[in-house]
């Protein structure tokens, strides 16, 4: 996990990723996307290829990248905790069911002023 982290800090690397989201890409297509030299990106590439994150396939004489998102699932999943809200949230959200669950229950068994005046005139 902290390899896969490590990769996806760069802010050039998760554009890489992005862009093979969308489908499998040649090197030359990915580096059209930067202002940053060829080598650069293949260096980019090559922490993206060693983290497991892509893979490469040579076909002909052009290197294509295809990314591996299933690889992320682990650190998605770590990272899941922290969105999902502390004990005392849920207990509060709990209490705030029974709050409105009680208030139903009041007025199905006691009807409102304004239902006992309509039954007295009827």
């Amino acid at each position: 996990m902290d390899e896969i982290a490590g990769a996806i800090a760069d802010p050039v690397r998760r554009q890489i990723l992005e862009l093979l989201h969308q489908q499998r890409r040649s090197v030359g297509e990915i580096a059209e996307q930067f202002d940053i030299s060829r080598p650069a990106v293949s260096r980019h590439l090559r922490v993206l290829r060693s983290s497991g994150l892509v893979s490469d396939e040579l076909v002909g004489r052009q290197r294509f990248y295809m990314l591996h998102p299933e690889k992320l699932t682990q650190l998605i999943e770590w990272l899941a905790r922290f969105g999902e809200p502390a004990g005392w949230e849920r207990h509060l959200d709990a209490l705030e069911t029974e709050v409105y669950r009680t208030r139903r229950d009041r007025r199905t068994r006691h009807p409102s002023s304004s239902d006992d005046v309509k039954e007295n005139t009827a």
